[in-house]
């Protein structure tokens, strides 16, 4: 009996060395391939090939980690922007929301036209409606209860086509990337011509990138005392807009260094991307081009969201990294999240 037990025990603990030495493997594996969700070709090689270089000390395009500075948009590059940006999809709700303290909406465009669900209605009034709607219900509040009310919607509102939190529909491949990056001794920020304080509620949460390190398009704060406590109260007025020309200011206003790495998806991103290109060490520019229909959706040069044309003849004729979303990426959601 005592030889009975003396060899299974002796089994079992083969058998844990066996298990332990087969998940070591595994580990060693998925380690190896820092971009899983990635198929392998020159978009993916040509990102481990940046990294790689820019990482070997001693190696001619060694970056000192203080300057391993990634900069990268939110909207069509980390998060899906379609069939309109996320941001004023909450724009619109809060417009619903608010409607019974304004009774003038139901006469006064583009508030009718939401409130109708009039969709032509609210496109006819173009980027003057936008404005309008954005100021509305932007304003007038604390930043604190603005936080709040965006942190409720996000918890509740879900994608029209997909039917999951918007907070779902984050890019797997770019998660990945950020992960590797930061592995590898980068700081990523996030610079985005959304709303930097709308994108600070989820950007720890959603992508590991703290408020300090979200850069976005602002409204004026003024500071107040409501009942005996001081408060910032968000005003109708733009401070400063983070799109096109605006991202390399901001990043130099805000940030104070050139980037080596950046990522973009739309012409919003060119001036970035330029300006990146020609930083004092080894640059990386990349693109994300839309390209699946299926599992996302399809659109470049002639959409009114997220349009990509000039970026993209500039990438092509400069040898700026473009992902095929469709060929380059095996996953678009989180899998755990969603499904195509």
């Amino acid at each position: 009996m005592l030889k009975f037990l003396g060899r299974r025990v002796a089994l079992i603990a083969l058998l844990g060395l066996v298990l332990c030495g087969s998940g070591a493997l595994l580990a060693r594996a998925v380690a190896s391939d820092p971009l899983p969700s990635w198929n392998d070709g020159p978009t993916k090689q040509s990102i481990l090939d940046f990294v790689a270089r820019v990482t070997k000390e001693g190696g001619p395009d060694y970056v000192a980690p203080k300057d391993r500075l990634a900069t990268i948009d939110n909207d069509g590059t980390l998060w899906v922007e379609q069939p309109i940006y996320t941001q004023f999809a909450f724009a619109i709700d809060e417009v619903k929301a608010q409607a019974t303290k304004h009774p003038e909406w139901k006469t006064t465009e583009p508030f009718k036209s939401i409130l109708a669900g009039d969709l032509k209605g609210l496109a006819a009034a173009g980027e003057k409606g936008m404005v309008e709607v954005m100021a509305a219900t932007h304003s007038g509040m604390t930043t604190t209860d603005f936080d709040k009310t965006v942190k409720a919607w996000l918890e509740t509102a879900k994608h029209p086509r997909f039917k999951v939190l918007y907070t779902d529909l984050i890019y797997q491949p770019m998660l990945e990337l950020l992960d590797y990056l930061r592995a590898n001794g980068f700081k990523t920020f996030i610079v985005s011509g959304g709303g930097v304080e709308f994108m600070r509620n989820f950007a720890d949460k959603t992508y590991g990138i703290p408020p300090e390190q979200v850069i976005g398009s602002s409204g004026v704060t003024q500071y107040q005392m409501w009942d005996a406590s001081p408060v910032l109260v968000k005003q109708p007025k733009v401070l400063f807009v983070d799109d096109g020309p605006g991202k390399p200011e901001g990043i130099n206003h805000f940030i104070g260094r050139q980037p080596i790495f950046a990522f973009g998806n739309s012409d919003g991103d060119k001036e970035m991307l330029e300006w990146t290109a020609v930083c004092q060490h080894l640059c990386f520019m990349g693109l994300v081009h839309h390209t699946d229909a299926v599992r996302e959706y399809v659109y470049d040069r002639n959409s009114d969201v997220g349009k990509l044309d000039k970026a993209l003849d500039e990438a092509t004729a400069k040898g700026w990294t473009v992902v095929d979303m469709k060929n380059d990426w095996k996953t678009i959601f989180p899998p755990a999240k969603t499904s195509p």
